[in-house]
């Protein structure tokens, strides 16, 4: 009786608090369902997205991906595991979320009919779509329930079937590449001796424990998925595990090497040798998985082991600084341009930028059959970037410094290494930016400089930045006496980019051209002729319904001179003469280290007038004025420190906007609201917290507590401990009691970006309702950093047009509630 009485008086104390917290969960949630926004707003949900175009290295064909739409709720909910940084799909052994294609179409450039690619699976989810060397065949992964599998199509005859009955292993991202025969691959498949998945350990073993001994300095970002105990280990060592295998066609398959955990297989230009990359222990609790020990073998593509090139230890330590690297080798890659040749890169300065050095960076290269000492190759004055190979003589270098933001270009001679500079610019200067090498596939399918007679090569800037705004352009590039010219550039009334070269020789270009009211579509461009581009492709306008909203570049300056831009969006048929509107401002933050590059013109007025469900553009249907994407510049010049003076720049910046659009007549100074997405979130609260210029704010998954970032965070490189009189500032939290206007807030429950973790959220939060601040805080279930699912972005739009619509479009009904006591802190 003793017994069943206890158990009586637990289970009505357990009813008791249980039935308290119910209480407590069914009154903080007023909106027991996913809701849905207005017709005009939910429809930029539901429409189908505009097909992509991958064009063949020739020029002649193109691939045609038709996309998925915004997946549900019940997709998002499947189960999921995070693990070393990763995100993952126990049930396939892939990413746990993919923006799947469903459909294939070939389309030569010189006919208009489509071709639709059949023998795809009844429910297609495909992803990784490689053009084989040769452009004959096409490979691509499809998606089950229950594994991915490997499929071919033939473009010839523009079918598909699948090959083998091995599973792919992509939980280390692409899961396999092409031989440059095109009668073969390198796949990563699930090791077939695997076994069967560990079971999750419900009851610890014993505590987890870290250590850190002998004064090592383990400062690293704020990462979240990480791996927390052993049975968090065993899973990630379980289902990363993959074998190898060279697969033939036909699906036989041969195995190179042992299982493991491979991080990436990569096969020689020449098709002999195999490099893998695999990951072994010991793991981490501090830092993702590439971070752990990595061992770099090369095998013959028999599947005999040649040579261990490196096998290095576990990264902990690595300077925590846009400039700091791993120590010791790192960034193994095979040249294209030469049979089998592998080339690294060491740091000089112990990977610290902070290390005084005049070379920080030495690349080495070993040739085949990598027996030799390894060559030094390059000394980079700043950190080593990348190559662009071309031939035997030519060759493009690039390193780059993140502390002064500039970057070097170098010419080197492969014959001798011998190298000259050929451009030593600002990174921040978009106006000098000469674009992207054009480049071309050459007999072993690798892509390399497409060099013309005398050393020329065509460059491609698909954005252009000029005084005049966004021009894209193609120039030509004598490589020895470093001339350009400028060969076409966008005009008015279009915005045209350069999308790939057709034919360099005679400078034939495929590009998209737009409108404001024109969706892109694909043209054909003969640069020599100089006549009307072609058009290659007649994809619809995917809102019809929303032609004729207005759009305006506006140029404008702060009160310290720094030149500032807006893209100025209104309703379809709004006249000045109607009055001033509300108004919503949304905005990222940059920081720049010169007034100059700060004040450089961005954006095109004669780009399509893309109104996407994500950013505030979608609320000029709702009768507002929008100030879409207002530059907020955070300068530090010289040895100064841009967030030193954040807030005064931010506030500075964002009335310099508001102003504008008051002198233009069209926004209405006393009905502002403000919104951003991440730092924008960020800036968001801190613009509430220290100004009086906006009548309500959106923030969406930020980050408002800055101790919790104590390494730094976005751009900042101090540490909390080096300056905490900025990270206090700066904080949102810290300066909750300040907070005077209505804020809400929105964050994905499952967020894994460095620092916004969702208790970022959860705690300002509190904060705000402790202090009587008018706010409410939505949490979606399942969402990332990036809200997905189709419930998810209807609420999120239904959320901030309420939110919008009492606070900032009718401010004075929103204050009257307040004072009768009908709004208050949140529920």
């Amino acid at each position: 009786m003793r017994y069943n009485l206890s158990m009586a008086r637990q289970s009505l104390w357990l009813w008791l608090i249980l039935g308290s917290t119910f209480s407590l969960v069914s009154r903080a949630q007023d909106a027991p369902t996913y809701q849905t926004p207005p017709k005009v707003l939910a429809d930029l949900v539901t429409v189908p997205p505009t097909p992509t175009v991958r064009m063949s290295a020739k020029g002649d064909m193109m691939l045609i991906f038709e996309q998925a739409s915004v997946p549900t709720i019940a997709e998002l909910s499947q189960p999921e595991l995070k693990l070393a940084g990763l995100r993952l799909n126990p049930a396939n052994s892939g990413p746990s979320r993919m923006p799947y294609i469903t459909g294939l179409k070939l389309k030569k450039l010189t006919d208009k009919d489509e071709k639709v690619i059949t023998g795809l699976p009844s429910t297609p989810q495909i992803s990784y779509v490689q053009w084989s060397p040769d452009e004959t065949k096409i490979a691509f992964a499809n998606s089950t329930d229950t594994q991915i599998d490997f499929y071919i199509a033939d473009v010839s005859t523009a079918t598909a079937k699948k090959v083998g009955s091995l599973a792919l292993n992509a939980t280390l991202g692409i899961p396999y590449r092409w031989v440059s025969d095109s009668k073969s691959l390198i796949v990563k498949t699930i090791s077939p001796t695997r076994g069967t998945a560990p079971e999750v350990s419900r009851v610890p073993s014993s505590p987890t424990t870290q250590e850190n001994v002998g004064g090592k300095r383990g400062q690293a970002p704020t990462y979240q998925d990480l791996l927390k105990n052993p049975s968090d280990e065993r899973q990630f060592a379980y289902y990363t595990n993959a074998q190898v295998v060279r697969m033939s066609l036909d699906g036989v398959a041969t195995n190179i090497g042992q299982p493991g955990i491979i991080l990436s297989a990569e096969p020689s230009p020449d098709g002999q040798y195999v490099m893998i990359e695999m990951v072994h222990t010991p793991f981490s609790y501090l830092v993702p998985v590439r971070r752990f020990p990595l061992k770099t073998e090369v095998y013959a593509i028999a599947g005999s082991l040649v040579k261990t090139l490196n096998d290095g230890p576990l990264q902990e330590s690595v300077a925590y600084s846009r400039d700091g690297v791993p120590t010791g080798p790192r960034d193994y890659n095979w040249r294209s341009d030469t049979p089998a040749s592998v080339y690294y890169t060491v740091a000089q300065d112990n990977g610290d930028p902070k290390v005084k050095a005049d070379i920080r960076d030495k690349v080495f290269l070993l040739d085949a059959p990598f027996s030799a000492q390894p060559k030094e190759i390059y000394a980079a004055q700043f950190r080593f970037e990348s190559f662009d190979w071309g031939n035997e003589t030519m060759a493009l270098a690039t390193e780059r410094w993140w502390q002064n933001r500039k970057t070097i270009t170098k010419t080197v001679n492969p014959g001798n290494w011998q190298t000259a500079v050929l451009f030593d610019r600002s990174y921040e200067d978009r106006y000098t930016n000469p674009g992207q090498p054009d480049t071309k596939q050459n007999k072993y399918g690798r892509e390399v400089l497409n060099l013309l007679p005398n050393d020329e090569i065509l460059m491609l800037n698909i954005q252009g930045a000029s005084p005049q705004g966004d021009r894209p352009f193609v120039s030509l590039l004598n490589l020895k006496t470093k001339q350009t010219k400028e060969l076409w550039r966008s005009a008015a009334p279009y915005f045209e980019r350069p999308i790939a070269v057709l034919d360099a020789a005679k400078q034939i270009i495929l590009t998209t051209q737009e409108t404001p009211d024109e969706s892109p579509n694909y043209f054909v461009r003969n640069l020599k002729a100089r006549v009307a581009p072609v058009q290659a492709t007649f994809f619809p306008h995917p809102y019809p319904q929303l032609k004729g909203i207005q759009k305006q570049q506006l140029r404008y300056k702060r009160t310290d001179g720094v030149e500032l831009t807006a893209t100025l969006y209104l309703p379809v048929g709004y006249k000045k003469e109607q009055g001033p509107l509300p108004t919503f401002l949304w905005a990222y933050p940059a920081e720049f280290k010169s007034k100059e590059a700060a004040s450089q013109v961005s954006g095109s007025p004669y780009q399509f007038n893309r109104i996407s469900f994500w950013g505030a553009a979608a609320f000029v249907t709702m009768g507002y004025a929008i100030l879409d994407n207002a530059s907020i510049p955070i300068i530090g010049e010289g040895d100064k420190e841009p967030n030193d003076t954040y807030i005064e720049q931010l506030v500075s910046s964002a009335k310099a906007a508001i102003d504008e659009g008051v002198r233009l007549g069209v926004v209405d100074s006393s009905r502002v609201g403000v919104g951003g997405h991440s730092y924008g979130a960020f800036m968001t609260a801190n613009l509430l917290t220290h100004s009086k210029l906006f009548k309500g704010g959106i923030a969406r998954s930020g980050a408002y507590n800055r101790t919790l970032t104590p390494f730094g965070f976005q751009n900042e490189q101090r540490s909390y401990w080096q300056a905490p009189e900025v990270y206090n500032k700066m904080s949102p939290f810290m300066n909750a009691d300040k907070m005077k206007t209505p804020l809400l807030l929105v964050h994905g429950e499952a967020d894994n970006n460095t620092g916004t973790f969702p208790i970022q959220s959860e705690r300002y939060y509190n904060a705000l309702k402790g202090f009587g601040a008018t706010t409410r805080l939505v949490f979606l279930p399942y969402e990332s950093h990036h809200y997905d699912a189709k419930e998810s972005l209807l609420h999120m739009l239904w959320e901030m047009n309420g939110w919008l619509d009492k606070y900032v479009k009718n401010p004075a009904a929103a204050g009257q509630a307040n004072k009768a006591g009908k709004v208050g802190g949140g529920k």
